[in-house]
C-alpha cells in the first residue's frame, strides 16, 4: 500500500492527514496556535509557531499511523494563502511576524495605489480588486516599517513566500524557494494571464523581484523533505492553495461546477474553465490550478468571517463551550427574532470589500436571547455566502442549481439547511469534509503517479448527506432583505467614527 501525507496549514491550526492510494483518509493530526493581534484590524502569526506545529502534527500523524516513511510516496502542502513572510535568507530568520490574510493594516497603501490610477490595472492583470486582503501590500509595509529590512532587501538578503514557500524552504533544508500558481495568483502581484511576476505592480510597491520565489505548476517538483525532518526522503509533488485545494478535493473539474468551504472564513469558487471571467459584481478571477501547463481559472468570493464568528461567540463572549454547541442553541428558538450579527470583524469581503465596516450587532429587543444572537451568527455564514453566490450567477449567466460544501462548520446541520433554503440550491456534502487537505493528496498522487487522471480521482467521491430547499420564497426574500439592511449598518464605520 501506497501513503500520501498531507500537510495543511490553515489560519487557526495546522494539520497533517495521511491518506491510502484509494484518496481515504486514515489518521489525522491537528494543533492549533496563537493569534496575535497587536492593534484593532491587525492580525499576526508568528512564522516559526506555523512551522512548528506543522512540523509536530507531521511527526504525530507518522508516528500515530505506525507506517513506515518509505511508504509515504508522496507530500502535499495546501495553505492559508495571502498571509506574507519575508525572512533572512541567510540564517533563516523571519524578520517580522507573518502578516495574516485577513489584517487590515495596509488600506492607507491601498489608497495610494488608487490615487496612482492602478486600480483597473491589477484588476485586468491579476484578476483581483485592490485590497489588503492580498499579500503585496503586506511585503510593503514589512520593507518600509521593519528595521533594517529595506537595505538586506537591496543587499538581496530577504526572500519573501507565502505560508506554503515557507514551509517548503524549511522541509526542503533551504533548497527549494517556490510557489505554484495558484497561491501566486493571491499575492497582487502575478500575471495570471502570462504567467510571471509582474514588474509594474512590484516596483509600485518597491518590492525587489529577486525576493520573490519560483512560481512552478500545481503539480511538480517542490523538493524533498530532508531526511533529518521526518527520518525518510518524501517528494513533495503537490502544492496548492486552501481553497483551490478544497475545488480540486470536491471533483470539481467541469465548468460551472461550484464549492464553498466553511473555515475560518467561507469561500466559494467556480471552476471557469480555460478562461478567465472578469467580473462586474467585485469577486475575483484567480487560477484554480496548473497541471502539465495548462490552466484553469475560477471566480471566488471570500468571506472573511464564517467559522470565526463561532469561535467569537466561544472566546470572547462565552456564549457557548463548543462550536458543535450552537447547532443545539440554534434550534432552541424558532427565529432570531429579529436579530443580525454582520460580523466584519475585519472589514467585508466579496462582494462588498469595504476595510473600514465593522462588525454589528442589529435588531436586539429587551426579549433578545443568547440563543437568538448564537443563531443569527451561524445564519450570518450563510447570507454572506448567499451575497458572493447571487454575484457569481450574475457574473457567469450560470444557473446554481447544486453545490459542493466542506470545511469544519459544514458538519452545522442547522446551517446547512438554512444555506440550502437562502440560496434556494441543494447543498452536497462529502463524507470526507476535509476536501482541502484531500485536494492536496490528490494533486500529491498525481505527481507521483498514485492517481492515473481526473477520472480515477472523481471515482473515489462519495456523497454523505444531501440538503433540499424547503422555505417560502416569501420568507426567503424577507430575509435576505434585512440582512441588506444590516450590511449597510456595518459598512463605512471607521470613516464615520
Amino acid at each position: 500500500m501506497k501513503y500520501i501525507i498531507a500537510l495543511d496549514q490553515g489560519t487557526t491550526s495546522s494539520r497533517a492527514i495521511l491518506f491510502n492510494e484509494k484518496g481515504k483518509a486514515l489518521l489525522s493530526e491537528n494543533q492549533e496556535f496563537e493569534q496575535i493581534y497587536p492593534k484593532p484590524g491587525w492580525v499576526e502569526h508568528n512564522p516559526m509557531d506555523i512551522l512548528n506545529s506543522q512540523l509536530d502534527v507531521m511527526h504525530r500523524a507518522v508516528a500515530k499511523s505506525g507506517i513506515d516513511v518509505c511508504d509515504i510516496v508522496a507530500a502535499g502542502i495546501t495553505n492559508q494563502r495571502e498571509t506574507a513572510i519575508v525572512w533572512d535568507k541567510n540564517t533563516g530568520i523571519p524578520i517580522y511576524n507573518a502578516i495574516v490574510w485577513q489584517c487590515r493594516r495596509t488600506a492607507s497603501i491601498c489608497e495610494r495605489l488608487e490615487k496612482e490610477k492602478l486600480t483597473a490595472y491589477i484588476k485586468e492583470t491579476t484578476g483581483l480588486v485592490l485590497d489588503a486582503y492580498f499579500s503585496g501590500t503586506k511585503i510593503s509595509w514589512i520593507l518600509e516599517n521593519v528595521e533594517g529590512a529595506r537595505q538586506k532587501a537591496d543587499n538581496e538578503d530577504l526572500l519573501f513566500g507565502t505560508v506554503d514557500t515557507w514551509l517548503i524552504w524549511n522541509l526542503t533544508g533551504g533548497k527549494v524557494h517556490a510557489t505554484d500558481y495558484t497561491n501566486a495568483s493571491r499575492t497582487m502581484l502575478f500575471d495570471i494571464k502570462k504567467l510571471c511576476w509582474d514588474k509594474k505592480l512590484l516596483e509600485a510597491l518597491d518590492i525587489p523581484i529577486l525576493m520573490m520565489p519560483q512560481v512552478k505548476n500545481t503539480v511538480d517538483d517542490f523538493g524533498i523533505i530532508s531526511n533529518d525532518v521526518i527520518g525518510g526522503s518524501i517528494p513533495i509533488t503537490g502544492v496548492a492553495g486552501d481553497q483551490h485545494a478544497a475545488l480540486f478535493g470536491q471533483t470539481c473539474f467541469k465548468k460551472g461546477m461550484v464549492k464553498n468551504t466553511y473555515g475560518t472564513g467561507c469561500f466559494m469558487l467556480m471552476n471557469t474553465g480555460d478562461k478567465a471571467i472578469s467580473s462586474n459584481n467585485n469577486l475575483l478571477s484567480t487560477i484554480a490550478w496548473g497541471i502539465d501547463g495548462k490552466i484553469i481559472y475560477a471566480l471566488e468570493g471570500s468571506v472573511f468571517v464564517g467559522g470565526a464568528a463561532i469561535q467569537w461567540l466561544r472566546d470572547e463572549l462565552c456564549m457557548i463551550e463548543t462550536a458543535a454547541q450552537s447547532e443545539e442553541m440554534a434550534m432552541k428558538v424558532d427565529s432570531t427574532n429579529g436579530v443580525y450579527l454582520v460580523p466584519a470583524f475585519t472589514g467585508l469581503g466579496a462582494p462588498w470589500w469595504d476595510m473600514y465596516a465593522r462588525g454589528t450587532l442589529v435588531g436586539m429587543t429587551r426579549g433578545t436571547k443568547r440563543e437568538h444572537i448564537v443563531r443569527a451568527a451561524l445564519e450570518s455564514i450563510a447570507l454572506q455566502s448567499c451575497d458572493v453566490l447571487y454575484a457569481m450567477k450574475e457574473d457567469s449567466d450560470i444557473n446554481i442549481p447544486i453545490m459542493q460544501v466542506d470545511g469544519g462548520a459544514s458538519a452545522n446541520g442547522f446551517l446547512m439547511q438554512f444555506q440550502a433554503d437562502m440560496m434556494n440550491a441543494k447543498i452536497r456534502r462529502p463524507q470526507c469534509i476535509e476536501t482541502t487537505a484531500l485536494g492536496a493528496a490528490y494533486f500529491a498522487g498525481l505527481g507521483v503517479g498514485v492517481f492515473k487522471d481526473l477520472d480515477e480521482i472523481e471515482s473515489t467521491w462519495d456523497c454523505d448527506c444531501e440538503f433540499t430547499p424547503s422555505m417560502d420564497e416569501t420568507v426567503r426574500a424577507e430575509k435576505y432583505s434585512g440582512w441588506l439592511r444590516a450590511i449597510k449598518r456595518s459598512m463605512n464605520w471607521i470613516e464615520e467614527a
